[in-house]
């Protein structure tokens, strides 16, 4: 499936600031399922932009705004094309000495996902008298698709998951890290994926009926399954995550993909946030794949300043 994205943030502020500094995680990811056909950033006021990918493998783009601002503007294009990825058959359970050895970041606690009796208790229930891992992995995103209802507003960003378990509501993110809190839990190695979802609505998955639409950002999780490799499910939709997923990059949770985050310089307060996300199906049968400038890889620390600001 060919996609056009367009991603629009902007940032206000009610007095001028300075030296404001953002680290943007927008372009797609590149594999065997996702070919990204091209890839542009614009920010106003002018800014010169460096890229790098982060140490969990998302493409980062960085820039810095050194004059006196009250409005950032954030515009990202890229167009990709998605196929329906393998899906795995049936699995043996996990090594733990091989889970340990290659993705002990993917089973431990994040800042997001952290767990108790009560989530250890939902990934008992659902290996029980289970064999094969596959069948353990649909059996918890069910389990946790069950135990939430959708809801808008019903939960912030960085709710435990044992609070989040008893207001029994959220969103995409949040259905992400309960899911990969029961899996962690159980030793099963799995991540936070943040991108997009071209649907009618990120809460039932329904094809859209119209060739562009307006989305927000949308995340599901990745499970390592023995012999097959990393293998996309979407909690929130009980889907499989598909050709109508666009991924941007994957982590331990949302801290680690956060979309735009930045820190600046003043006295100003931030006035109001504005983001908007089109997806179309354009037609991009002849459009031709343009190179992309490389990135260097490396570890990206995160840097201090006097205010922040963040895109949720």
């Amino acid at each position: 499936m060919k996609l056009s994205i367009r991603y629009l943030t902007t940032f206000t502020y009610d007095t001028a600031v300075n030296e404001s500094h953002n680290a943007l995680r927008a372009r797609p990811a590149a594999n065997t399922n996702q070919r990204v056909l091209d890839y542009s950033v614009e920010v106003d006021p002018t800014a010169a932009v460096t890229s790098h990918v982060d140490y969990w493998g998302t493409w980062v783009d960085l820039f810095g705004v050194v004059g006196r601002h009250t409005r950032l503007t954030v515009l990202a294009n890229s167009h990709v094309d998605t196929l329906d990825p393998a899906q795995p058959g049936s699995a043996p359970l996990w090594d733990a000495a091989t889970v340990k050895s290659n993705w002990f970041e993917y089973v431990t606690e994040s800042p997001h996902v952290a767990w108790d009796d009560n989530v250890r208790a939902i990934a008992v229930g659902a290996f029980d008298g289970v064999e094969d891992a596959v069948v353990a992995t649909r059996q918890v995103v069910e389990a946790v698709s069950d135990l939430l209802v959708y809801e808008q507003g019903a939960t912030e960003v960085g709710i435990p998951v044992a609070e989040l378990l008893e207001r029994g509501r959220g969103v995409c993110q949040d259905y992400a890290h309960l899911a990969l809190a029961v899996l962690r839990s159980a030793g099963i190695p799995s991540r936070y994926v943040s991108g997009y979802l071209y649907a009618a609505d990120s809460s039932s998955g329904d094809d859209p009926d119209v060739d562009e639409i307006q989305v927000a950002t949308h995340a599901w999780i990745e499970v390592m399954i023995p012999g097959h490799g990393w293998w996309g499910l979407d909690p929130t939709n009980r889907l499989l995550a598909g050709e109508r997923h666009v991924k941007i990059g994957h982590g331990r949770d949302y801290e680690d993909v956060m979309p735009l985050r930045g820190v600046y310089h003043g006295e100003g307060e931030s006035e109001g946030l504005e983001v908007a996300v089109t997806m179309s199906r354009a037609d991009l049968v002849d459009f031709v794949m343009k190179p992309q400038p490389a990135a260097v890889s490396r570890r990206s620390n995160g840097a201090e300043s006097v205010r922040q600001q963040q895109q949720q």
